[in-house]
């Protein structure tokens, strides 16, 4: 393949060998289990096998590669993996039990939403973009199953950034536009919410830029359900019919052991790219710290220059062996992303999901966060978004705006709770921050008390100097609401770049009719997210103002997920009322 430059220092060949060992149907059981181990154990794999005669079996032990860390160095050494080529009948007894785990024992971070700010005692808020969008599918999962989802699962800016804009875009001089729109709350009177839009450019050389892709697949037992392995093969097999030749393939899988399923391959290998996908089955521990150690090796084997380089994690996140810990693995992912090998985390099933741990893990490795809940999700996010997805067109994007305490008592973000940075954090460099792919769209969204409104939340401070109206401002700065600046660097750059403009009190609109989709759009979504949160800082909002404002800015809508939002809105509203 072009472009592909293969570093064979870091890997062996794949498998070592097979053998084939003739046996008799009537051999007693424990004839039967030498030289085979089912699935019940810590096997990343299990082959099917082709007809048999009823007389004969053959049995395939194959050989696979195990990663081990040793003195922060990749292992590479073979053993033999239990695997084992069988006949359907023997094959149904062999494997594992459908792993059913306990209820109610799936992990989110605890948060709390932010706080309101005087601007008189912290004018400047310093935040890192964010475009995962796991915790919309996430949410939508729980709302079609029946139930409302905990507090901790709704990230309000992961809703908010779940659905595109139509932002303007930029000249090619750089990757990104950025523009802002400023309008009444709907959900507090005297206030307003100033909304931050960013379009990243569309790539250039989409179809010059090639990729090399490495499946890192869970293959534990706790994926036996056909929304969790079943629903992750197939979304993989739709990913890579969109990859050409010159793209580059791996599987990788792990349970109690990890394992090369699929060497480099071309992109365009569709039906080997399928089978290997199609030979996986569930079963044993989740030992996740081999399985990365071992695909960010094989994606450093098939390192494309000024290409894309990702390793694509898909699992339930229930580590349960090794390195589980999510500050552990993340010391370790942080450590690997220096070699240009960046990390897209995908999510799949219920009951036991680490949300927690698949979030976290994605913002370390300089990738995205998204939740597969079913097979259009799969198609959204791997093939409608898949230069989102995997090409990065700006790193370590972050925001920083400073509001006039002459003419803004108030503010409050919302979202971004993990994703806020200290003030010095904005001018260094050293300090890392989010990524935005080809075409992404990214929106924030504060909401603002002007000096002098009635629905100020807080006193004015005794002591403080001008505490009232702010006068100790710079006159040549009246008319500024506030100042916004954003830092990027290039995707292979280690120095920022810095946009920055004043936004003006003019450029406030008071009537809400009058704003964009985006606005209203993204307001609604605001809006529902603070709800299934149980804000206490949105005092006249319900759940038919989120409707009634979504079906105001459903615009074209081509793929219905507007359309499906305000279904869900609906969903959460009778939910809430039982």
């Amino acid at each position: 393949m072009k472009n592909l430059k293969v570093k064979p220092t870091l890997l062996s060949v794949l498998i070592a060998g097979v053998v084939l060992t003739a046996c008799h149907s009537g051999r007693d059981d424990d004839a039967i289990n030498t030289g085979v181990i089912s699935a019940a154990t810590d096997s990343p794999m299990l082959l099917e096998g082709e007809n048999r005669n009823s007389r004969e079996i053959e049995e395939v032990v194959v050989t696979a590669q195990r990663a081990e860390r040793v003195d922060g160095n990749v292992s590479i050494e073979m053993a033999a993996s239990s695997s084992a080529m069988l006949p359907g009948p023997m094959l149904s007894m062999l494997q594992d039990a459908i792993y059913w785990p306990e209820a109610g024992s799936e992990n989110y971070a605890a948060f709390d939403d932010s706080g309101i700010q005087r601007v008189l005692e912290n004018a400047v808020s310093t935040f890192s973009i964010d475009v995962d969008t796991g915790a919309y599918s996430n949410v939508r999962r729980m709302l079609n199953q029946g139930y409302l989802p905990p507090a901790d699962a709704v990230r309000a800016e992961e809703l908010i950034n779940y659905f595109s804009y139509d932002y303007p875009v930029s000249d090619a001089s750089v990757p990104f536009s950025f523009m802002t729109e400023i309008s009444v709350s709907p959900w507090n009177t005297g206030k307003h919410l100033l909304h931050i839009g960013i379009k990243a450019n569309e790539s250039q050389d989409a179809d010059e830029l090639h990729s090399n892709l490495v499946f890192l697949v869970d293959v534990s037992g706790s994926m036996n359900s056909p929304d969790k392995l079943e629903l992750l093969k197939t979304s993989l097999k739709m990913l890579s019919r969109q990859l050409s030749a010159e793209d580059s393939v791996a599987l990788v899988v792990y349970a109690g052991a990890s394992g090369v399923v699929l060497e480099p391959a071309a992109g365009n290998e569709t039906r080997e790219i399928s089978a290997a996908l199609d030979r996986l089955q569930a079963g044993g521990s989740t030992n996740g710290e081999a399985g990365i150690l071992l695909a960010y090796a094989m994606a450093e084997q098939a390192f494309i220059e000024d290409g894309v380089n990702r390793v694509i994690l898909a699992t339930d996140g229930d580590f349960n062996v090794g390195m589980s810990g999510v500050d552990a693995l993340k010391e370790l992912i942080e450590e690997k992303r220096e070699s240009g090998i960046s990390l897209t985390t995908l999510g799949f099933g219920s009951g036991n999901y680490n949300d927690h741990m698949m979030e976290q893990l994605a913002d370390t490795g300089n990738g995205n966060y998204a939740y597969i809940d079913n097979i259009n999700e799969a198609r959204k996010v791997l093939v409608d978004e898949m230069h989102s997805t995997l090409q990065t067109v700006a790193k370590d994007v972050k925001i920083q705006i400073e509001f006039n305490p002459a003419l803004v008592a108030e503010y409050r973000l919302v979202g971004y709770e993990n994703r806020e940075l200290a003030r010095e954090d904005f001018n260094n460099d050293q300090v890392d921050a989010g990524e935005i792919g080809a075409g992404h769209t990214v929106t924030a969204i504060y909401e603002i008390a002007l000096v002098g409104s009635e629905s100020l939340s807080t006193d004015p401070l005794r002591y403080a100097q001008d505490n009232d109206q702010g006068n100790a401002v710079n006159a040549e700065n009246v008319d500024e609401l506030a100042f916004l600046k954003l830092r990027y660097k290039e995707p292979d750059s280690d120095e920022s770049i810095l946009l920055q403009r004043a936004l003006m009190v003019d450029d406030i609109s008071e009537d809400i009719a009058s704003t964009s989709d985006n606005y209203r759009f993204s307001a609604a979504v605001a809006g529902l997210a603070q709800l299934l949160r149980g804000s206490d800082q949105t005092s006249t909002l319900d759940y038919d103002t989120v409707i009634s404002l979504a079906q105001s800015a459903k615009g074209e809508d081509e793929f219905g997920y507007r359309s499906e939002f305000i279904q869900l809105v609906r969903s959460a509203q009778a939910l809430s009322i039982n």
